[in-house]
């Protein structure tokens, strides 16, 4: 069986490391998690497949539009001490 997401991406861009790694899983609240990680941790995302299609324009934007949200309200929610309705209401981003 294929995994469906695949995440392509460079742990450490900014230490000259030139191997890249692959995540791969079959669920996608897991995907959407793990590019919340590899934003928060600044690593370079080189690409996301579905059922082994590469996701671009759009579709791709997207994703990462939602995984940086995320990780922008929780920033928020720990930092301001806010709940997520909260963080709605006041930022628009839901958590």
């Amino acid at each position: 069986m294929l995994n469906k997401f695949a995440i392509d991406y460079f742990a450490f861009p900014h230490h000259g490391h030139s191997s890249g790694f692959t995540h791969v899983t079959d669920d996608p609240v897991e995907a959407e998690a793990f590019l919340m990680h590899l934003l928060a941790a600044r690593a370079h995302i080189t690409g996301i497949r579905h059922d082994c299609a590469a996701i671009v324009g759009p579709a791709f934007d997207r994703l990462l539009k939602i995984a940086a949200e995320r990780v922008a309200s929780e920033l928020l929610m720990e930092s301001l001490g806010l709940n997520a309705v909260e963080i709605k209401e006041r930022f628009g981003f839901a958590a």
